[in-house]
């Protein structure tokens, strides 16, 4: 998956009121319950249904690296679905979302300013309007660069532009070489 859809997953997560399973038995019964049966779970980790059986009834306790990977990733995403709506709702209305990076950023402006892209490391608030940008449009399936466009958007104005206080003229911000990123609710 994308550096920005990670990211916006992670701080979703940090809400869960409990942890997830951490056994490979206990989160195959959670899938299993989750998709109302053996066969399903088992096409969607590709493996056999007799696998997946074998993990429910505990007669398998380790999986592979992959299989492990997988599995985790797919009760992460089904985990606390409640919790997980009502963390993004209160972002996109009323807390917003902070975002942590250390990336390149630069700007164009008019004739006569210092524009040159440089390594900043940031910890800003952004509004809850460009929480919800960033939240509808990872549902909708927007790719890593779409995301990064909301995110410079957002930048611009709260970082470069100060809520329109200053640099009015400012024409785009570019938001490259991400080293670190990390969004918080």
């Amino acid at each position: 998956m994308s550096l920005f859809g990670n990211g916006l997953d992670a701080a979703v997560q940090k809400a869960f009121t409990r942890p997830a399973p951490k056994s490979a038995p206990a989160q195959m019964r959670y899938l299993v319950r989750q998709l109302k049966g053996t066969k399903a779970v088992a096409q969607m980790l590709r493996i056999s249904q007799r696998t997946v059986e074998r993990y429910v009834k505990d007669q398998i306790h380790k999986p592979r690296p992959d299989l492990a990977a997988r599995l985790e990733n797919e009760v992460k995403k089904r985990w606390q679905p409640q919790i997980r709506a009502r963390a993004r709702q209160k972002a996109a209305t009323t807390g917003g979302i902070v975002i942590d990076t250390r990336a390149r950023m630069g700007y164009t402006a008019p004739i006569g300013s210092t524009d040159q892209d440089r390594i900043r490391h940031l910890t800003i608030a952004l509004p809850p309007q460009y929480a919800a940008r960033l939240f509808d449009a990872q549902e909708q399936g927007a790719t890593d660069q779409q995301l990064q466009e909301i995110a410079a958007e957002a930048l611009k104005e709260v970082y470069f532009q100060d809520g329109g206080r200053r640099a009015g003229s400012l024409e785009e911000v570019r938001f490259t070489d991400i080293e670190h990123l990390e969004f918080d609710l």
